[in-house]
């Protein structure tokens, strides 16, 4: 599995000019699953997406957590991010997961993050989606469960 987590003061995403999800101050993951993936992977993931500190303490360092302010949750299911873009300028996405599976696992990892986040919100599986943000900091990172 792969993640990109961004530090937020705010975020949605809209299918077809309709609000499907939103938050305050938290974290918006984009999230690409591949066709090996697992639950274990998921919970390795989540496990260490809710325990990044990376929100700041009252002395502007990043010492806290998610839980820890209160964060917000949006995931948004992303299979580009297991693009491979090594041949041509077309990429390729065999290393995605199937979407039947791919759902499965995205479903278990937003219910995994609903029991340790306040507040979780998604956009829709599979659809177009237009995902707004605004990022905090920048603060955005990259994780993939090969390296957890």
């Amino acid at each position: 599995m792969r993640a990109v987590v961004q530090r937020v003061t705010s975020a949605q995403v809209d299918i077809d000019g309709e609000t499907v999800g939103s938050i305050g101050r938290g974290i918006v993951i984009l999230l690409g699953i591949g066709h090996e993936d697992t639950e274990d992977q998921a919970e390795r993931l989540w496990s260490k997406i809710g325990r990044l500190r990376i929100f700041e303490d009252e002395s502007g360092k990043t010492n806290l957590s998610l839980a820890d302010v209160g964060g917000e949750v949006l995931v948004v299911s992303q299979f580009t991010l297991f693009a491979s873009c090594k041949r041509g300028n077309r990429p390729s996405f065999t290393n995605a997961g199937s979407p039947d599976d791919a759902k499965l696992l995205y479903e278990w990892f937003v219910e995994r993050a609903r029991r340790d986040a306040r507040h979780v919100e998604t956009g829709r599986f599979g659809a177009y989606m237009d995902v707004s943000l605004v990022n905090d900091g920048p603060f955005t990172l990259w994780l993939d469960t090969v390296e957890l």
